[in-house]
């Protein structure tokens, strides 16, 4: 089954949604080659939040035991206001959140998920993983695919599914819709061990402290050795990538006057890195004969709903449930996988946006965002959120 014209599928780009797009698609007996330009397979960066839903994913392909083994499960999340120190929400995560949602939730490291998804993809035969391979272009031929890499070797497979992230050359060939859209926002992150951590200040929970065209978030990684500490402020700056050196003062002019367990985890951190929000407008066709595209490549997302990583991983499961129900026609298979997707990640990607207003919100705004949340039960909460935990 999937051997199709006897060439692999070739994918493009060996992060997170690469890796499990080819361990998904390995499951149904296709033959894979991720290419990777970088010279290893590694995932830098901090916390990831796993909402149930990529639990519901990780079930389809056996891995949700081996992503909890390194998780961090809290008891809670909260909401605090950054100016007064108020708790504006506290939303269980404990037994009551599993009975409403079936699944747990969860916080990792992002090398921890990569490694997940990379362990599994090593112990299968049918999964090629290539180093130093950057994909510059392609030609879809009718019966195959065939890539031209950096190198200027030309690759040929049965089909080509670009994993190559918010800046895709692939998206850029097939859809052609630019540059991303800056959102105004930049994200400060860092990561400390839980022994430069005061004990006062370190937390089992997800933390939220919501400021005016702020808001801090901590929680711990890694069965609670780490600490996560990501800090957002609006910002006009534009760096293309999210691993560049932050700035230290443009960070404390932005949370002047907040809470003093906010600016004392603040300053802990010896080392910021950063990197700009963007996102696209959701579209409805990201797929092109035998070429597709997965995650952030089809639909980047700002990150206050804490669901990039998870829509790939749920792209990755559906995408291969489409082609293994039509092997030998590949493409009907992207368009289908396309059409069970589209409108899902168009409402997380517009959602994100509101999210981040409600978490900047200040004045009359903040006052009015404190009020509603304030006002609602574990069991209300859940219901407001059940549109995209309940999902897959």
């Amino acid at each position: 089954m999937g051997q199709g014209n006897g060439l692999p599928i070739l994918i493009a780009g060996g992060g997170i949604g690469g890796l499990a797009a080819a361990y998904a698609l390995a499951r149904k007996g296709f033959s894979v080659r991720v290419l990777e330009q970088a010279p290893e397979f590694r995932e830098v960066g901090a916390g990831i939040q796993l909402g149930p839903n990529i639990f519901r994913a990780l079930d389809r392909i056996g891995l949700s035991k081996d992503m909890l083994e390194d998780a961090w499960q809290p008891e809670a999340q909260e909401m605090r206001d950054a100016m007064t120190g108020e708790v504006i929400t506290r939303i269980p995560l404990g037994e009551r959140f599993v009975a409403r949602f079936s699944e747990p939730y969860a916080v990792t490291h992002r090398a921890d998920i990569h490694g997940v998804f990379l362990r599994a993809c090593q112990q299968s035969n049918l999964i090629s993983l290539e180093n130093n391979q950057r994909v510059d272009d392609f030609s879809d031929d009718g019966d195959r695919v065939t890539v031209t890499l950096q190198s200027g070797e030309r690759v040929e497979g049965q089909a080509l599914i670009g994993c190559d992230g918010m800046w895709s050359r692939i998206r850029d060939k097939i859809v052609g819709d630019g540059a991303p859209r800056v959102s105004g926002h930049i994200a400060y992150r860092a990561v400390l061990r839980r022994e430069d951590v005061p004990d006062d200040l370190w937390r089992p929970d997800v933390i939220l402290w919501a400021g005016p065209r702020t808001h801090f978030v901590h929680y711990p990684l890694r069965r609670g050795t780490l600490y996560n500490l990501v800090a957002v402020f609006h910002s006009d700056r534009y760096v293309e990538g999210w691993n560049a050196e932050a700035d230290p003062e443009e960070l404390w002019n932005r949370f002047k006057g907040q809470r003093p367990e906010v600016l004392r985890l603040l300053e802990r951190i010896e080392t910021w890195r950063m990197w700009v929000l963007c996102d696209r407008e959701p579209i409805k066709e990201w797929s092109s004969g035998r070429v597709t595209l997965l995650g952030d490549a089809a639909h980047p997302m700002l990150q206050y709903l804490a669901q990039g990583a998870c829509m790939a991983t749920e792209d990755a499961v559906w995408l291969a449930e489409k082609a293994g129900e039509q092997p030998d026609d590949l493409p009907a298979a992207f368009k289908a996988y396309q059409q069970q997707r589209y409108l899902r990640t168009g409402q997380v990607q517009i959602m994100a946006r509101v999210y981040g207003e409600f978490y900047h919100a200040r004045g009359v705004a903040a006052e009015l965002r404190n009020q509603m949340l304030g006002g609602r039960s574990p069991e209300q909460s859940y219901d407001g959120i059940a549109w995209l935990y309940n999902g897959m």
